[in-house]
């Protein structure tokens, strides 16, 4: 028996898809159904590594962790991962498809179709329910004709939508009308109901509103979520993240958003630490004097590691270093402290860079991709002993011979590097069992004169699944769930 399924689309980018997914997950998950995420197509350099080695968008696994279940590459078969304005590598069932251009994607996308149903139908197989999540909206009428991942998708698996539009920015009527008005109108008909996302204020003065808008698209507003101040891994968070206006804390960490950051979800136990402010710069401007630096990781290491020297900030970050202040680099960021970069195959940007010499390494790319789950001890001072788990995926391959580990692997290989106070490693979720985080602001702190707290920080698991939990509650406090379940039997079969 193939899974019950209900799918959230938005009015745009931005419009809370992926939290909503989340909590329809979570609420599935609590009303003990079996629950999984799908979203056929994703756009973000924001990915995460399955234990089979498999590459998928961290939307869904943060959803999978909602619907508690483990991350699965069918919840997200085909990753855009952009490498430039143009391009992007595709990953397709986890694994590296090709670098498209965008114009070159658009003409093939459609090809993708039976890898996505098999995904969605395999999932349905083993599934109660399947909880689908759009991209940006479904009335860009210029892409319509080839859509895979709004109205076309659920055509295609026979899903009715939800459609949430996002008050914040304001225009959320004309938002919702606007875009119910552009759909055909056997995709108009698959609309089972609106929600209003992130309002602030009293519901009562929106109510005359609600009535209007129901009366003129014929479609029912299942509800009116509030705005909700949650750290939960998503795709757009690093955008609030900018505009987060924290209490001073008394170790400062500067990360330095490269054009193509990736995988910035690292900083999130760091953000959590009470000692440990974290700030995004992408300026000299903004740099100051941190006492920390960190080089994130980036899908494009060579086109940002030219981008931090034409900016002045590699200038600034090597005359910091020169005064004593720590550098930390991880995947990217540790593939430019080193002394070279080369890329002879054209595999990411061509040629040879010299490197930032931090770093006693040199690092050539190959058309191989690194994608692994690991677990590894910290073996560099002053961390040693701090066990960490996460995962490695990059292009690279790093030359550290004659360099001091950073970590050694559980297969007892080496991975990483460190000298003096530069240090740089692969792993991503460096900081989520808490220990390297808790042995990093301690050691920050001792350099400051400061007095460092003995406090073990909650493994960012367990404070996702509090989030997760507290998402959930208020998502079923605000939607009319009668009339999402009744919608999915409806829709069954």
């Amino acid at each position: 028996m193939t899974a019950k399924r209900i799918m959230i689309q938005g009015t745009m980018s931005g419009a809370g898809k992926s939290l909503l997914t989340a909590a329809l997950c979570r609420i599935f998950h609590q009303d003990g159904m079996k629950t999984a995420p799908f979203k056929s197509q994703n756009m973000a350099l924001n990915s995460f590594i399955t234990e089979d080695g498999g590459e998928m968008g961290r939307a869904q696994v943060l959803q999978a962790q909602a619907a508690g279940i483990r991350p699965d590459v069918r919840m997200n078969p085909v990753l855009l991962k952009p490498s430039s304005d143009t391009g992007s590598q595709v990953i397709v069932n986890g694994k590296v498809f090709g670098n498209y251009r965008a114009a070159e994607y658009f003409r093939m996308k459609k090809d993708l179709i039976p890898q996505i149903l098999e995904a969605y139908e395999s999932l349905a197989a083993e599934n109660d329910v399947i909880v689908i999540e759009g991209a940006g909206s479904p009335a860009e009428i210029n892409l319509k004709q080839d859509d895979i991942v709004n109205m076309g998708l659920a055509k295609l698996v026979n899903a009715p939508v939800i459609l949430a539009g996002n008050i914040d920015p304001g225009g959320v009527f004309a938002q919702l009308y606007g875009t119910v008005a552009l759909l055909e109108k056997e995709e108009r008909a698959r609309i089972v109901g609106t929600v209003i996302n992130k309002f602030r204020g009293d519901v009562k003065i929106l109510e005359p509103g609600l009535e209007m808008l129901e009366k003129l698209t014929g479609v029912p507003v299942l509800g009116v979520v509030p705005y909700m101040h949650l750290d939960l891994d998503d795709e757009d968070s690093l955008s609030v993240r900018l505009d987060r206006k924290e209490a001073h804390r008394p170790v400062d960490i500067a990360v330095i958003r490269l054009p193509r950051l990736s995988n910035f979800t690292d900083f999130t136990p760091l953000e959590l630490h009470p000692a440990l402010g974290v700030r995004y710069v992408s300026s000299l401007r903004e740099l100051g004097e941190p006492d920390l630096v960190i080089l994130p990781g980036t899908k494009n290491t060579m086109g940002d590691l030219a981008w931090l020297r034409q900016s002045g900030l590699e200038t600034a970050v090597l005359r910091l270093y020169e005064d004593a202040t720590p550098v930390l680099g991880i995947c990217g960021g540790f593939q430019m402290m080193g002394e070279e970069v080369s890329d002879p195959m054209n595999t990411e940007h061509g040629g040879t860079m010299r490197g930032m010499g931090l770093l006693p390494c040199r690092t050539h790319f190959a058309p191989e991709k690194t994608q692994v789950q690991t677990k590894a001890a910290v073996t560099a001072d002053p961390f040693c002993g701090a066990e960490v788990s996460g995962y490695q995926i990059h292009m690279g391959q790093t030359d550290t011979r004659g360099a001091k580990a950073f970590c050694t692997l559980a297969d007892g290989a080496a991975d990483g590097a460190w000298k003096d106070h530069a240090y740089g490693t692969y792993i991503h979720g460096l900081f989520d069992s808490g220990e390297m985080t808790a042995k990093l602001a301690k050691w920050l702190m001792k350099r400051k004169g400061l007095e460092a707290p003995d406090l073990q920080p909650e493994s960012h698991s367990a404070y996702q699944e509090r989030q997760l939990d507290l998402l959930a509650q208020t998502v079923r406090q605000s939607l009319d769930m009668e009339a999402v379940y009744r919608a999915m039997e409806e829709w069954d079969g």
